[in-house]
């Protein structure tokens, strides 16, 4: 196993106030009822799906990548930001990442077990480094050039074309809740259905939108809402679910009361035997509703900000800590200058190797 490059003492001195708290906290729902990440997670999980011996090979070829290899944990690079949120607003803060081969250098040089974006960025470099990384190949998008913006994932390409340019899997992202979202849930299934047939592994971003779950908080992040999405997302056969760190709860009941009207269905032991208001427990709700962790849960590291070493590194530690499998950080390393982002990579995966950052 790769030796980490930083001290428990330099993990506990990033999460500050919180750092006994996260790392000593025991978790409402025991870690017995999970599938935990590990060195035989594919043979142990996947060798009795329904998956072919050649998505079992790419499975295996993710985790047996990188700083983290045969560990059961996932570091990835995704870069889609460039259509998510435009390439100005990408890019502009480091302009290296304009050319679509310093993306996958980023993922080389940082250890990641795999780098995730787009046809055109991939499939301009496939032939270079297809054979030197994995790739994941993200086939929806939502676009902001259309006004007024419409929040829509759209496929800009299909899954033939993944495997063309020696992909290893495929992304996508539904938008759960949105009016689109039968639509998305329709085309992502036949697309992982065509991509597991083809050999590659799927990856599904399981995103919430409608503007009815902003109430007196952004329940968009509700563990009982995303843990749903989550479920739907394990239902169509995604192999890893992406998820948004959860930072609060009752989402179905706060747009029940905001609108006046019955929402979703849930039981009240969610709240009260399930979770509680700690992190790790809402973490640990998203990843129950992944089969009780056989589907991996990486979690995002979200937008650049003044102190992204110490929100990855707790990110880190919170996902690793519920049951997760992983970090799938963007912005936070490719908005800074090169060798700052492998560091930050270096650093979210020394949390994954340290063997003192236990499950909860």
């Amino acid at each position: 196993m790769t030796t980490t490059l930083i001290e428990s003492s330099s993990i506990e001195s990033l999460l500050g106030k919180e750092a006994e708290d996260l790392l000593t906290y025991k978790a409402k729902v025991s870690q017995n009822l999970l599938h935990l990440p590990g060195p035989d997670f594919v043979d142990r999980i996947w060798i009795n799906s329904d998956r072919n011996p050649q998505v079992l090979r790419n499975l295996q070829l993710l985790y047996s990548t990188g700083r983290l290899a045969n560990t059961g944990y996932l570091s990835i690079l995704p870069v889609d930001q460039g259509i998510e949120h435009s390439a100005g607003a990408s890019f502009a803060p480091n302009p290296i990442y304009f050319d679509p081969e310093n993306i996958v250098r980023l993922a080389i040089a940082a250890g990641c077990n795999a780098v995730a974006t787009t046809l055109g960025v991939l499939g301009i470099v496939s032939r270079k480094y297809a054979h030197k990384i994995p790739f994941i190949a993200k086939i929806n998008h939502n676009e902001l050039l259309t006004f007024p913006n419409q929040f829509d994932q759209v496929l800009f390409a299909d899954v033939e074309q993944a495997w063309n340019l020696g992909a290893a899997a495929v992304g996508a992202t539904i938008y759960f809740g949105s009016d689109q979202s039968t639509r998305q849930i329709q085309e992502i299934s036949k697309a992982f259905k065509r991509a597991h047939e083809l050999g590659m592994a799927t990856i599904l971003w399981c995103y919430l939108r409608n503007n009815a779950f902003k109430q007196d908080k952004d329940y968009h992040l509700a563990a009982d809402l995303t843990g749903q999405a989550n479920h739907l997302g394990v239902t169509i056969e995604a192999d890893i679910i992406k998820q948004k760190l959860p930072e609060n709860n009752n989402g179905y009941g706060a747009v029940a009361k905001a609108s006046g009207k019955s929402y979703g269905k849930t039981d009240e032991r969610v709240y009260t035997e399930l979770t509680t208001d700690h992190p790790i427990d809402l973490t640990r709700y998203q990843v129950l509703n992944c089969y009780s962790g056989r589907v991996g849960l990486i979690n995002s590291g979200g937008a650049t900000g003044k102190n992204d070493f110490a929100e990855a590194i707790r990110t880190a530690v919170i996902n690793k800590r519920a049951g997760g499998s992983g970090l799938i950080s963007g912005r936070k390393t490719f908005q800074r200058p090169f060798e700052e982002g492998v560091k930050l990579f270096h650093t979210i995966q020394d949390v994954y190797l340290s063997p003192d950052v236990t499950i909860a």
